[in-house]
């Protein structure tokens, strides 16, 4: 698997898309009517989502809490009720289905919720994608890349910016051989901690 994006969580989404078009950020929202994220994209690697909220009502968390899937719901919850910044990170693969990474998962005996996701962005895509997150907030979620490519090509932001070069996360160290037999991107950087630490981007001409 590769890095497939960062979640930046901002108290209004809106505000944080101005505040990222005034860093010279290209940024699209996620859907055209009510959207509560919005998207960096760049031509290679991982992007960045800048989430307002999960869009998830209590009523389905709590459902979801009902048939067995609290630990999903707390990861919604905690989304939801961050103060701002980074605060997830996902891993992609390129097939139609993330068996061979569920695998993984239960080898390290870990457990995970798996759901099918689609959205409908603004240039009219419809994205299809599968989702798994593991029960522990500590290990990444996992995805199937988009059924449709929606990254530009060949582009460069703005303020310069070409591509994310590397991202710092932090997880138990029991986990770290867990997160390295699932994704051999070298732009990961793992320490033991919590949490999503710094984003570095490659500008042109560097």
């Amino acid at each position: 698997m590769k890095l497939s994006h960062i979640i930046y969580k901002v108290k209004e989404l809106h505000q944080g898309v101005e505040e990222f078009l005034a860093m010279g950020f290209d940024v699209e929202y996620g859907k055209e009517k009510n959207p509560y994220n919005a998207i960096i994209y760049f031509s290679e690697g991982p992007y960045l989502e800048i989430l307002g909220s999960t869009g998830m009502p209590r009523t389905v968390k709590q459902i979801l809490r009902i048939f067995g899937q609290g630990k999903f719901a707390d990861r919604l919850d905690y989304w939801d009720n961050h103060p701002g910044g980074p605060c997830g990170l996902a891993l992609e693969n390129y097939k139609t289905n993330l068996d061979a990474e569920l695998t993984i998962l239960k080898k390290y005996n870990q457990s995970w919720f798996t759901m099918p996701s689609k959205r409908d962005d603004t240039k009219g895509r419809k994205l299809r994608f599968t989702c798994a997150f593991p029960n522990d907030i500590q290990l990444p979620f996992l995805m199937t890349y988009f059924n449709i490519d929606p990254k530009p090509k060949a582009f460069i932001h703005p303020n310069g910016a070409v591509n994310i070069s590397s991202v710092s996360f932090g997880t138990k160290k029991e986990f770290i051989p867990l997160i390295k037999e699932l994704c051999d991107d070298d732009r990961l950087k793992l320490f033991a901690g919590e949490g999503v630490g710094d984003i570095h981007y490659k500008y042109s001409g560097e």
